[in-house]
């Protein structure tokens, strides 16, 4: 999918992404997330996962970045990047990926809520190897709030 974004832009919130990744709270999957989510006014919010023993307490990473930027006032979102992978441990290569990260259900409300249907969205396994697309694209028929 195209996007007005520069590819240096995308791969600035890929690398922004990767760094959030490594804050991750994991303790019962062992899949750490990171994402980097782009504001209209140029400001980036990162955010991770971070796991609880009540399951249900578990925060997915988008969610992470969108709470922490809407706590700041934030309200004008224009592109979220998404990585994933295993942690495997402390060595040259602490994390596996294999598949690209999409965003769960709950959280492809959330973005819809706040950002909408064109919001871009990035899912990448390296800085060089991602693909982007649209929210609508990723939730077809969704309903939003009130914007």
């Amino acid at each position: 999918m195209k996007t007005n974004m520069a590819d240096a832009a995308i791969v600035e919130l890929i690398e922004m992404a990767f760094e959030a990744r490594k804050n991750a709270y994991i303790p019962y999957s062992g899949y750490a997330v990171g994402a980097a989510l782009a504001c209209a006014d140029s400001r980036i919010f990162t955010g991770c996962n971070v796991e609880n023993a009540s399951f249900g307490a578990t925060n997915c990473a988008e969610r992470t970045a969108f709470f922490k930027a809407v706590s700041e006032g934030a309200r004008d979102f224009r592109a979220i990047a998404i990585v994933g992978g295993v942690w495997q441990g402390q060595d040259e290569k602490p994390y596996s990926v294999k598949d690209y990260a999409y965003p769960c259900g709950i959280c492809r409300q959330v973005m819809k809520e706040l950002g909408g249907d064109d919001l871009t969205v990035i899912v990448a396994r390296s800085r060089e190897d991602y693909k982007v697309w649209t929210l609508a694209k990723l939730l077809p028929e969704g309903f939003g709030g009130w914007q």
